[in-house]
């Protein structure tokens, strides 16, 4: 899977500085007058809302969502980041008993200038755990913290890989599960303040697994307005387990996947598991 490594950081300069709470209406952004909109945009504009209200509903189904989200004040798209197939780059938050769930926003919108694409990459990452400081865990009402949270820069650095390749559904759909290694751990501004060595390689990088295990929950919203979506589960690994999916290939990574499951571990990201291999 060398086709998605990618360096964490190049420098250790805080990578959410910019990444502030804002508020996640469901109706439009901006109101519509006469003129202001070419029709193809009214229906990119009804087919968005559409599509937040979709995964609103279904969040809401799985836990308390946050009505603020964490986004940027620029899109990181203008400023050489990876393209989403809108301007809008945002990570939802919902709580689910201890645990939270950190979700990207806007993989799965309508592509901006572009008709009969479907709902972007088709897909949005989540990332569920227990195991977030509590100086990076907000209350009720409040989601600025979690952006300074270990959960939130890996989902991140997850979600500009996958943006950058175009999605991934296709391959999971080939595959079943995926692999992602990234390097340079030591050099990350809040993971590496966060997570036990334990999920840290000889060689400085961390591993996660992509699509599986899957959770207690739906991951297919079939109602979206132009085409399904997939909810990608994003599941941290120990050093141990990335090294038996080095060596292994994808019989191994087939392997952990039952392992998980085997263990009680599944999708959730627990800092304080063993390692099942």
């Amino acid at each position: 899977m060398n086709f998605f490594k990618k360096l964490l950081i190049s420098l250790k300069t805080p990578l959410t500085q910019d990444v502030q709470p804002t508020p996640q209406p469901l109706e439009l952004r901006e109101p519509v007058t006469p003129g202001s909109l070419t029709e193809a945009e009214v229906v990119n504009q009804a087919a968005r809302q559409a599509s937040e209200a979709c995964l609103d509903r279904h969040w809401g189904s799985v836990g308390t969502v946050e009505r603020d989200v964490l986004s940027y004040i620029i899109s990181p798209s203008f400023s050489g980041g990876p393209y989403w197939p809108s301007t809008r780059q945002a990570y939802r938050v919902v709580r689910r008993g201890d645990s939270v769930i950190i979700a990207t926003e806007g993989l799965s919108d309508p592509f901006d200038d572009a008709e009969g694409m479907g709902n972007g990459f088709e897909m949005e990452l989540f990332i569920e755990t227990a195991d977030i400081p509590e100086h990076a865990r907000g209350p009720l009402g409040e989601v600025d913290p979690f952006k300074r949270s270990w959960a939130f820069e890996l989902v991140e650095h997850v979600a500009k890989t996958v943006a950058d390749a175009g999605g991934i559904t296709h391959r999971l759909e080939q595959y079943g599960a995926l692999s992602l290694e990234i390097p340079g751990f030591s050099l990350s501004h809040h993971m590496s303040d966060q997570l036990p060595r334990l999920f840290v390689t000889d060689d400085d990088s961390t591993g996660v697994l992509l699509g599986a295990p899957e959770p207690d929950f739906p991951t297919q919203l079939d109602d979206m307005p132009l085409s399904p979506v997939r909810l990608v589960p994003v599941v941290l690994i120990t050093a141990s387990e990335l090294e038996y999916v080095r060596s292994g290939g994808r019989e191994a990574r087939e392997d952990l996947v039952v392992r998980l499951k085997a263990a009680g571990v599944g999708h959730m990201n627990s800092l304080h598991r063993a390692s099942v291999v």
